[in-house]
């Protein structure tokens, strides 16, 4: 028996990983986070796997009660989560209880609402000369945060930021972040990425408050803070320069001649 902690992508049920998708077809009971993922990933074991449950109503022990319950029956367990499980995922309390349980278990990897939020974009976060750091983080809520991870700290990179989990307080990111990056630094917020009702909005620290609250965005939306965002003066990589040698694109020597005989 085996849990596998399978990362369902931030929405489109086309950017869940083929081994992915063939684990959740593979186990007999799954349990998903009905809040944030959608149920359409689900569709093609909806008539094959013995349990689907929604455990966004549920709390940490009745999740585990559930895993128990399919070890007693030797069957593995897909646990279904959006985005990465690694990021923001609560897997780390899950694990903790498994591993004192004596449960096997495998974390499969999934498309980020940062990475699927930039394609949307169609922005690169790491250009050449312009910033090669992305700080991906949360706003300070719930959760304590130690000095060294608070915003301001974090903004003295003047690295390309995402944040997520802040948008009811992008006021007071706004102000944490204008002494570092300054008024004019381009901002994006990204609403419900890659869902049928995703929506956006671009703009600068100096005007972003006021365009967010006209959208009436209020959770489920990624905050990035970079120049990466809005412009075009950067360096060609070094990936790619004809001038310089790389251990995947070996320099080709010029052809021969060829003599052809008459």
């Amino acid at each position: 028996m085996k849990v596998y902690f399978i990362g369902a992508g931030p929405g489109d049920p086309e950017l869940i990983t083929v081994k992915g998708q063939r684990l959740i077809g593979q186990c007999p009971v799954v349990l998903y986070a009905g809040s944030l993922v959608p149920r359409e990933i689900l569709q093609p074991v909806e008539s094959q796997a013995e349990k689907i449950i929604d455990t966004a109503s549920l709390d940490l022990e009745a999740i585990i009660e559930h895993i128990l319950d399919a070890q007693s029956r030797d069957q593995d367990v897909a646990r279904v989560h959006s985005g990465d499980p690694s990021v923001y995922g609560a897997i780390g309390e899950q694990i903790r209880r498994l591993e004192a349980l004596g449960i096997d278990y495998e974390v499969i990897p999934g498309v980020t609402a940062t990475s699927a939020s930039a394609a949307w974009l169609g922005k690169e976060l790491t250009l050449s000369g312009v910033s090669q750091t992305i700080i991906m983080t949360r706003y300070e809520g719930k959760t304590p945060f130690p000095e060294r991870e608070r915003l301001p700290e974090l903004a003295k990179s003047g690295a390309t930021l995402a944040i997520h989990l802040g948008v009811t307080r992008i006021h007071k990111i706004v102000e944490e972040l204008i002494p570092h990056y300054g008024e004019d630094c381009p901002v994006a917020v990204c609403y419900r990425t890659s869902w049928p009702d995703q929506d956006k909005v671009t703009g600068t620290l100096g005007d972003i408050v006021e365009k967010v609250r006209a959208r009436k965005f209020t959770r489920t939306s990624l905050i990035l803070v970079g120049r990466v965002l809005d412009t075009d003066q950067f360096r060609d990589s070094y990936l790619y320069d004809q001038d310089q040698a790389h251990i995947y694109r070996p320099k080709v020597k010029p052809a021969t001649p060829r003599t052809v005989k008459r």
